[in-house]
């Protein structure tokens, strides 16, 4: 069976995260890659309102979520690896050109991609509350 990693913040989960991981569940097994609380205060600036372990509990909540790992920030192949998991999933690629090293540490044939939902997300969300 194909695993995959849907690497994920979950800070404000809506329709779109749910979207995406039924989506790669279609594919094989999912396991979400959560980002720790002290990577998002530092590569997101603002610390979570829900903890770690409360993401968590929300994530492995949904039916096509198989398991939960704490995931470095950048991931690379290393960690893919150590954890068996075949592909990286996300809705697009803008993070991955925006730092060169990327193509270094993980690369464009361990990605999968799907159409992100249109005119959603968590940034969105939180600026309009």
């Amino acid at each position: 069976m194909v695993k995959l990693l849907v690497d994920m913040s979950m800070t404000l989960i809506h329709h779109g995260h749910t979207r995406l991981l039924q989506k790669a569940a279609e594919v094989g097994y999912v396991i979400v890659g959560l980002n720790t609380d002290e990577d998002i205060l530092k590569h997101k600036g603002f610390k979570p309102k829900l903890t770690f372990d409360n993401r968590k509990e929300l994530a492995l909540a949904i039916r096509w979520v198989g398991e939960v790992l704490p995931v470095p920030w950048p991931l690379d192949s290393t960690f893919l690896d150590s954890h068996n998991i075949d592909f990286l999933v996300r809705g697009d690629l803008d993070w991955y050109y925006k730092d060169p090293e990327n193509l270094q540490k993980l690369p464009i044939n361990r990605i999968m991609l799907f159409p992100r939902t249109p005119n959603i997300s968590s940034t969105i969300l939180r600026g309009e509350i």
